[in-house]
């Protein structure tokens, strides 16, 4: 039987587990921390599946802001001065990707076959966990405070409808009604109804590695540091905790995957864009679909565990502190989205997070055999789209490894593109 190990216990990594047990293999997930814990980005995302998240974060004329992201620590997109020189050759590559209209719909075209289809995967999953409940399908949200702040938007729609993306326009009486708590200043809105959403994304995964392991994955909780590769072939996964033999094994680390990969033979343009959430518990007022404002660009979802308000992009590495003021942001933006929620919310009630979105510069994950070895093979790097695109990642992993036709073209996620 292959034995098979999967680095990291994230969605990523947990889909991944379940593809590999399927397949008849022997599988251990290495992981220093509890599957779903607040340590993973899985844990504190956004909670969208949305198969419409195919616009890269870099689009054309996109290098004019750069200054201002140095200059506004709390804007949406904010850089750190001390972290601008090592980052630079990053940034370079991430506003080169979106420089013209069709580099950005070349890739809509990329992640549109990746993203297809998954809210449908992930309810297949989540009903196999026995936690079905957690994921819904009830269609997302983008809301403006009018037709024209829509419209000028117009080439982001415009590519979504080329990869064959769908929406209902909704006026501002037809958004009244399907969101009588929303603040009146939005008066338009699209519906797009292939989207879903989780109702708590930790649990989901912590439910999902259960899974596994109950069908027989081993989980053991240490550090992978390296590989053993002898004639090209693994022999061993080296962790903090010492060595774990091995037949194949799938890097899906998030962002602290960039070291493994250069263990395996390959220098990646691997970068955390660290992201926040604002959680405010104990409250009904919120979204009956979960929603993205225009004005705010982040994230609002009534989760199991509260009303929950994600985004903001940080590039400050893994290293540095959180700079709270930036979920305090959006707090501040779920009271002023929500009028009947109360202002003087007590201190307990609100939950900030931060966590670190693994990105590749073009906004294209990293899926595809590692240079040292073809038994290790790569599945991180999916920036805004990890939790949505996890299953079928996963199910391109195995098809690699298993040396099937894969069911979509992996080209596009080549590790080794930018060379």
């Amino acid at each position: 039987m292959t034995r098979s190990i999967v680095i990291g216990a994230g969605i990523l990594g947990a889909c991944t587990a379940l593809e590999l047990l399927r397949a008849g293999h022997q599988v251990t997930i290495v992981e220093p921390g509890l599957p779903g814990g607040e340590q993973a980005a899985s844990y504190g995302n956004g909670c969208w599946l949305s198969p419409m998240s195919v616009i890269p974060p870099a689009m054309p004329g996109l290098w004019r802001k750069v200054p201002g992201f140095l200059a506004d620590p709390l804007g949406p997109l904010a850089i750190r001065w001390r972290y601008f020189p090592k980052v630079l050759p990053w940034l370079t590559r991430y506003l080169a990707s979106g420089w013209t209209e069709a580099r950005v719909l070349r890739t809509a075209r990329a992640l549109r076959t990746l993203l297809q289809g998954s809210p449908a995967l992930h309810a297949a999953l989540a009903e196999a966990a026995g936690v079905g409940h957690l994921i819904e399908r009830r269609g997302l949200m983008y809301i403006y405070p009018s037709r024209t702040e829509f419209e000028a938007e117009a080439m982001a729609w415009r590519i979504r409808r080329q990869v064959g993306i769908d929406w209902i326009e909704l006026s501002a009486d037809e958004l009244r009604q399907r969101e009588p708590e929303l603040d009146r200043r939005y008066g338009f809105a699209v519906l797009v109804e292939e989207g879903g959403h989780c109702r708590d994304p930790g649990a989901y995964v912590a439910a999902l590695v259960a899974l596994a392991e109950a069908e027989g994955a081993r989980r053991v909780m240490a550090r992978a540091t390296g590989f053993r590769i002898e004639g090209g072939r693994l022999r061993a996964v080296r962790t903090d905790a010492g060595e774990l033999a091995a037949d194949q094994a799938v890097i899906a680390a998030g962002a602290y995957s960039r070291a493994l990969a250069a263990a395996a033979g390959d220098a990646v343009p691997l970068e955390t864009e660290r992201g926040y959430h604002a959680m405010i518990e104990g409250v009904e007022v919120g979204p009956r679909t979960p929603l993205m404002p225009s004005d705010g660009k982040m994230s609002v979802t009534m989760t199991a565990r509260g009303l929950r308000c994600a985004g903001q992009v940080e590039i400050a590495g893994l290293k540095a502190a959180p700079n709270w003021k930036r979920a305090e942001i959006l707090r501040d933006h779920l009271i002023g989205a929500f009028p009947a929620l109360p202002r003087d919310l007590p201190a307990e009630r609100v939950k900030f997070w931060m966590g670190h979105r693994p990105s590749m510069p073009d906004g294209l994950p990293c899926i595809g055999p590692a240079r040292a070895s073809a038994d290790i093979v790569y599945a991180f790097g999916h920036g805004h789209v990890g939790l949505v695109s996890a299953p079928r990642s996963a199910r391109l992993v195995v098809q690699m490894l298993t040396g099937q036709p894969t069911e979509i073209d992996v080209m596009p996620f080549d590790p080794r593109r930018f060379e």
